[in-house]
């Protein structure tokens, strides 16, 4: 895959339950729901041709590393701003009560996602973008997931399944069934990728239903002639992710951002095996 991976989970100023960090680049949470888990050991999963490793990060030098990748795609490849108070980092405020998911290619972090687990914080960062009082039923159990970037040289397939695989023995091993988060589709295409999903992906049930407080207005926009889902947003889709509504516009990242929401219990349990590395 080439496409630039975008989706983050930002925004919100709402407070967190502890006190956050002066320096969010030197402290680090105890791994929330995964200590001990085969796999998410310090480098215990890895692609199958042995190239990349997965693991959490556990150092302070670990979460630098993340930072400095995600300045680079996010700043220097997409042009976003980024409102970091660490020249060459990507820092915010809620990085400390996060799981930081790292994939390596030897000693140098390739790919990384962020987990926040439910209890860390007193609200979800998609809480910035969206009202989510629809989602309060289920909030208890719902791991959100975000800041996600990828080197522009590792953007294959090895890369992107350690990733899922990662995704899916925190989600398992935490006992957590509910996962969400943001999925960007950037607008530098004038808006048709994103207009396309308004078109052609139904949304999930009302029940789950989202609001952005800024919405993305797709009216006017020129449709693509042939539609094609983005392929992170497939991913989702294959697993059985719903799309909770309209999107939300993020002018900071130019992008249009969709919550998307999987349920564990609609998950084709031969992809839950496929990704957990169970075989029959």
């Amino acid at each position: 895959m080439t496409q630039v991976f975008t989706d983050r989970v930002h925004g919100g100023n709402g407070s967190a339950r502890a006190a956050v960090p002066a320096d969010p680049t030197s402290a680090l949470p105890p791994p929330a729901g995964v200590p001990g888990t085969p796999g998410l050991s310090d480098r215990g999963l890895t692609d199958a041709r042995g190239r990349y490793t997965l693991g959490l990060a556990r150092t302070p030098a670990d979460l630098r590393a993340a930072q400095r990748l995600r300045y680079e795609v996010f700043a220097g490849e997409m042009g976003a701003r980024l409102d970091s108070p660490v020249s060459g980092l990507d820092v915010d405020r809620f990085d400390a009560y996060c799981d930081h998911l790292l994939v390596r290619e030897g000693d140098t972090v390739v790919g990384t996602y962020r987990m926040l687990a439910p209890g860390r914080a007193d609200r979800l960062y998609s809480d910035g973008e969206f009202d989510l009082s629809a989602l309060s039923g289920i909030r208890a159990g719902l791991v959100e997931a975000g800041r996600t970037c990828v080197h522009p040289d590792h953007r294959g397939g090895a890369v992107i399944g350690l990733m899922w695989a990662g995704i899916a023995h925190y989600m398992v091993s935490g006992g957590y069934g509910w996962l969400g988060g943001c999925c960007s589709i950037p607008l530098d295409d004038g808006g048709a990728a994103a207009a396309g999903v308004v078109d052609n992906v139904p949304f999930g049930p009302e029940k789950y239903r989202v609001t952005p407080h800024r919405m993305w207005p797709d009216a006017g926009v020129a449709r693509p002639g042939r539609f094609v889902v983005p392929p992170l947003l497939r991913g989702y889709l294959r697993l059985g992710a719903w799309i909770c509504g309209a999107p939300a516009h993020d002018p900071d990242f130019g992008t249009a951002d969709f919550f998307v929401l999987l349920s564990l219990a609609n998950v084709d349990v031969r992809y839950l095996r496929h990704f957990l590395g169970v075989t029959e």
